[in-house]
């Protein structure tokens, strides 16, 4: 089954662990990290670490795009790249362990040519033919903010279930055009409703609305684990418990669990586990890493299912 990524603001991803931060003073790393980043980019990462084959599509530019793309040849088997002028932008992380906290900072990439976006977007739907698209990530400069409606339209034609995380005005245009997934997490689903969803009961209550629009909806809560709803019902999973180490990438090896699940024709609940198994995986793990495949199975001896009335 033909799987495919779209990652259209992609970056470098640098991340640093500090034992503490002092204003006005140098201090050494403990631990530092380059990997290739974009969110499109971790989820094809994810894939190859669940053994799913899949394609992946980015705009890359400059010295920074050649050193992501030089990154990628070694966690992604099928990467093509469309190069554009300009420098792809550098996203930090910065990891203090005393007290604990986590700082995440984003660059500004270059403007895409309409040229660009239009050979990345055939490019990647024709990948996509039959089996799923995946659309994820932030949209850099010169790409309208339709674009994600445009391509779940076009990959509706080719008969690919188009799976959707973003935010906002890109998420709500996505939903007039009905992908088969979407992954808001609790925050992103509360914009969306213009409300605080306080309770398992609340996220349920709003993502079964969002689900009308949308074939399965997958909320993911943090610590708290995740729902994912479809017509016919729900389940939530609890995650298991590890010592969290760095949340990013989570979001997107869950997604990466989903599709995986999805393309293996799992049940949904095992689908579920799964997907909450990569994200607690990834959380475990410093700075920008992924999670380990050969650790998945335990993980999720650590999930319960919970079927939601």
């Amino acid at each position: 089954m033909n799987v495919a990524t779209l990652t259209l603001n992609p970056c470098l991803d640098v991340s640093y662990e500090f034992p503490t931060l002092i204003p006005d003073q140098k201090v050494r790393a403990d631990h530092t990290r380059f990997d290739p980043g974009g969110n499109g980019i971790n989820v094809g990462r994810a894939l190859k670490r669940l053994r799913v084959p899949a394609s992946n599509f980015a705009i890359l530019a400059g010295e920074i795009g050649l050193l992501v793309q030089r990154l990628v040849s070694n966690e992604l088997d099928d990467f093509e790249a469309v190069r554009i002028p300009g420098e792809t932008r550098i996203n930090c992380t910065i990891l203090e362990k005393e007290p604990r906290a986590q700082y995440e900072l984003d660059g500004i990439g270059p403007e895409v040519p309409p040229d660009a976006l239009k050979e990345v977007k055939e490019r990647f739907v024709s990948a996509s033919a039959g089996g799923f698209g995946v659309l994820t990530g932030s949209l850099p400069a010169g790409v309208p903010t339709e674009v994600y409606k445009d391509l779940v339209q076009m990959l509706h034609e080719v008969g690919a279930k188009p799976v959707v995380d973003t935010k906002g005005e890109m998420l709500e245009k996505a939903l007039e055009a009905h992908p088969f997934l979407i992954k808001p997490n609790r925050y992103e689903l509360e914009m969306f409703c213009g409300q605080k969803l306080l309770s398992l009961d609340d996220v349920l209550r709003e993502a079964r609305e969002v689900q009308k629009m949308s074939t399965y909806v997958c909320v993911s809560l943090g610590e708290d684990g995740a729902i994912l709803v479809d017509p016919e019902g729900a389940y939530h999973a609890t995650a298991p418990r590890v010592r969290v180490r760095s949340t990013v990438g989570a979001g997107d090896s869950l997604v990466g669990g989903l599709v995986a699940g999805f393309v293996r024709g799992l049940p949904m609940e095992e689908t579920l586990k799964l997907a909450v198994s990569c994200g607690s995986g990834t959380a475990s793990k410093p700075g920008t890493e992924l999670f380990d495949p050969e650790e998945i199975e335990s993980l999720g001896k650590g999930v319960t299912l919970k079927k939601l009335d």
